[in-house]
C-alpha cells in the first residue's frame, strides 16, 4: 500500500490531538479533547469528548496510524469514547460512569431496560457535581454478547426466560464485559480519586483492582415501569447489583 502524502498543516493539527497509551497488547491511541455542545434535557452542555482506538501496533509516527485508517474500514468497528466535564484533570473531586452501549435504550428509548434513563440521567449528575466524564464503552452490548445475540436474548425473554437465563441458554456467561481499555483511558486523563456511578458492584470492583483511588460510589436506579420490572429485580437477584433506596418497584 503507497503511503499518503500528508500536509504538514494537517499533520501538526491532529498530533496536537492524539496520545499514546500503551498496554500489554499493542497501544490505544486517544483522540481530543474535542468540544462537543450536547442537549441535555433541554438545555445545552458543553462537554469535552474523546475517543480511542485499540491497535497492535505502537508507534509515535501518528502519520503512519492515520495512513491506515481509510483501509481498515473502522465503520465496521465500534469505537469507545469518553465525556467530560470540568476540569476532569486536578480537581479534588469527580464523578465517573462506565455506560455499556445499549442500542435499544440509548438511541430508540426502550423501557425494557433502564439504559437509556442511566445515560441521560448520569450526565445529568456530572454536570450538577462540577466535575466528572462518562465512558460509552463499545463491545459492551447486551453485557458483551453483541446486538444480534441480544435480540435473540429478547425473544427468550418473551418466553419467560429472565437476562441471565437468556445469556445461558445461548452459550453466554451472565456479563462478559471488560473495563480495562477505559481504565486505561482513565488512568490517562486522571490520577485523583473518583466516585463512581453506578448499582453494579462488578464496576466499582475492577476499578479497585486495577488500583484506581475510589472515592466512593452513587447509586442510579430510576425510570421503574412494567416493562422492565423483572429485569430490574434480575439484576438485583441474580447478578448481585445493589439494591439503594432508589429502587422501588411494584412488589
Amino acid at each position: 500500500m503507497t503511503q499518503t502524502k500528508f500536509d504538514p498543516k494537517v499533520l501538526s493539527v491532529l498530533e496536537d490531538k492524539i496520545q499514546l497509551i500503551k498496554t500489554e497488547e499493542g497501544a490505544i491511541y486517544l483522540v481530543g479533547p474535542i468540544r462537543l455542545p450536547v442537549n441535555l434535557y433541554g438545555e445545552t452542555v458543553v462537554f469535552q469528548w474523546y475517543c480511542w482506538l485499540n491497535c497492535s501496533e505502537v508507534t509515535e509516527n501518528f502519520e503512519k496510524i492515520i495512513d491506515k485508517l481509510s483501509s481498515i474500514n473502522l465503520a465496521e468497528m465500534q469505537q469507545s469514547s469518553v465525556l467530560v466535564y470540568g476540569d476532569f484533570a486536578f480537581a479534588d473531586d469527580a464523578i465517573i460512569r462506565m455506560h455499556s452501549i445499549c442500542h435499544t435504550g440509548d438511541i430508540f428509548g426502550s423501557k425494557r431496560c433502564d439504559c437509556g434513563y442511566q445515560l441521560k440521567q448520569s450526565m445529568k449528575m456530572i454536570v450538577e457535581h462540577g466535575t466528572g466524564a462518562l465512558f460509552y464503552l463499545a463491545n459492551h452490548e447486551g453485557r458483551g454478547i453483541g446486538l444480534f445475540s441480544k435480540a435473540m436474548a429478547y425473544i427468550l425473554q418473551e418466553n419467560n426466560y429472565d437476562t441471565v437465563e437468556a445469556n445461558h441458554a445461548l452459550g453466554f456467561v451472565d456479563d462478559a464485559r471488560n473495563y480495562n481499555d477505559a481504565i486505561q483511558v482513565l488512568k490517562a486523563l486522571r490520577s485523583k480519586p473518583v466516585c463512581l456511578v453506578t448499582n453494579n458492584p462488578k464496576k466499582l470492583a475492577a476499578l479497585k483492582d486495577a488500583g484506581l483511588p475510589v472515592s466512593g460510589r452513587k447509586p442510579l436506579w430510576g425510570d421503574v415501569s412494567e416493562y422492565n420490572e423483572k429485569y430490574l429485580q434480575t439484576k438485583i437477584e441474580r447478578s448481585g447489583h445493589i439494591k439503594d433506596e432508589g429502587f422501588c418497584p411494584n412488589e
